[in-house]
């Protein structure tokens, strides 16, 4: 297995190039890509390697643009790879993934699977290049636009994210451990549907790290912020403690309730289904201000709309609840994401006995 030791930190001056590294055995390069594909997400190549990898890409199209810059599909040794290029403005997100995908061992099948990270000069620019599996259906976002889903291929979307979650919030001790990640930027387009018809999450750019032992919170140094549509009632408030880890996590778990919000609107029940619309739609602007979304989540304590029909349908309904304890103003009062993995696994196995029954 390769890998650099599991809390290997990264300083901001370090760059690949002078990033002294032992490289204790011959790698062949071509056993990467088997090693990184098959191991289901994680870090673990030296930067040496990753700097080789990285140079052995071919761009072949743009598949996706943003704030944060580019996704291009690129070909490495015959497979299809993601490469997210960072606009330099946004050095500090290209920054903060690198080193938790560097730091910490987070093979989860539902987390995207890192495969390098380079700062390379083309054109005279610097470019920072971020190396990912490719997921060719998109962003859950886009996904929703054009397909609804039945009752199981919903759970299944949501039990895969929450399991994903689940592993970030976690802390696992040991040389092969990690420590507690929250995310701090989970929505609909930061999460990447799979041919499996599960989905992975994707976007540590803002993430924060939790050592238990120590108790170190480290938060990193991007002083971006999270999506406002997508931000809980205490972020907007500013009554969040900064200082303690589990505010983040909650914050999270504020997000994962719209997202399952999302992914219910699009599930088809009594051949019925609404068309998709983001969170809030109702309520805010297209682009919605700081100031919007404070008045209609913290001020008026308004929630996403549950619709007549789901009251209805037995999986609707049970998410509808799950959702809800998402919602609580007051963060302690929230479910875990290990609480929402083990009550999805539940709604999943009783829809499987309902099917068996039929």
């Amino acid at each position: 297995m390769l890998h650099t030791s599991s809390f290997f930190k990264l300083k901001p001056q370090d760059s690949f190039g002078n990033v002294f590294i032992q490289l204790t055995e011959n790698i062949n390069t071509n056993d990467l890509l088997d090693h990184s594909c098959t191991s289901g997400s994680g870090s673990g190549l030296p930067f040496l390697v990753q700097r080789t990898v990285a140079r052995q890409i071919t761009l072949n199209e743009c598949v996706g643009k943003g704030r944060y810059g580019e996704v291009w599909r690129g070909q490495w040794q015959g497979e299809s790879v993601a490469v997210k290029i960072f606009s330099s403005r946004d050095e500090k997100s290209w920054f903060r993934e690198t080193e938790i995908y560097n730091t910490v061992l987070l093979r989860h099948e539902n987390i995207l699977g890192f495969i390098a990270s380079d700062m390379t000069s083309r054109n005279s620019s610097t470019q920072l290049w971020l190396i990912t599996h490719f997921h060719e259906m998109g962003s859950l976002y886009d996904y929703l636009q054009l397909s609804t889903l039945d009752a199981s291929s919903c759970l299944r979307m949501a039990l895969s994210i929450a399991s994903g979650l689940a592993h970030l919030h976690v802390e696992i001790f040991g040389t092969q451990g990690k420590p507690a990640i929250s995310h701090r930027d989970l929505k609909s387009k930061n999460i990447l549907v799979q041919k499996n018809g599960q989905c992975c999450i994707a976007d540590l750019g803002l993430a924060v790290m939790h050592f238990q032992d120590t108790n170190e919170l480290d938060v990193g140094n991007n002083p971006k912020v999270g999506t406002k549509r997508y931000m809980a009632p205490e972020v907007l408030d500013d009554s969040i403690q900064m200082d303690c880890f589990e505010s983040f996590k909650r914050v999270d778990i504020w997000a994962l309730g719209l997202v399952l919000w999302e992914l219910a609107r699009r599930t088809v029940s009594n051949g019925i289904v609404e068309e998709y619309k983001p969170p809030f739609h109702d309520a805010v602007p297209s682009d919605p201000s700081f100031e919007d979304m404070k008045k209609v989540v913290c001020v008026d304590q308004q929630r996403p709309n549950i619709p007549n029909r789901w009251f209805s349908d037995p999986t609707l309904l049970s998410m509808a609840k799950l959702m809800k304890e998402c919602w609580y103003q007051n963060p302690s009062a929230r479910l875990t994401a290990l609480r929402i993995k083990k009550t999805l696994t539940k709604i999943d196995n009783s829809l499987d006995k309902i099917k068996t029954d039929i």
